[in-house]
């Protein structure tokens, strides 16, 4: 998935509920789901900063290089405008991109 084009809310936003337990008939797994989506977002999105972060990164331990490499500072930077992992994961309940998958009770 492409993060850097998410229509996520980048700041606080009422919800409606009814809307969020579309998919699952129940608000509590939904929310379980955006919460293991969130998670799955985080961990890709830390991978991917810090595979760009190792392209810039320096063999020499000079101090003014470490405060000076603008390519990081830019990078973490573009990272830290993007939308929070959990607000990408409302956003593709919201949307329908998102498979819930439940267990088959016995």
């Amino acid at each position: 998935m492409n993060f850097k084009n998410s229509t996520a809310e980048r700041s606080t936003v009422t919800r409606d509920t009814v809307e969020m337990e579309k998919n699952t008939a129940n608000i509590y797994e939904s929310i379980v789901a955006m919460s293991k989506r969130s998670n799955q977002i985080s961990v890709e999105l830390k991978e991917e900063l810090t595979q760009k972060l190792q392209e810039f990164a320096s063999t020499t331990d000079n101090l003014e290089e470490i405060f000076e490499n603008r390519e990081q500072i830019e990078i973490s930077k573009f990272y830290e405008k993007l939308p929070k992992p959990v607000a990408m994961a409302m956003q593709e309940l919201l949307e329908d991109k998102m498979f819930v998958r439940m267990p088959e009770e016995k």
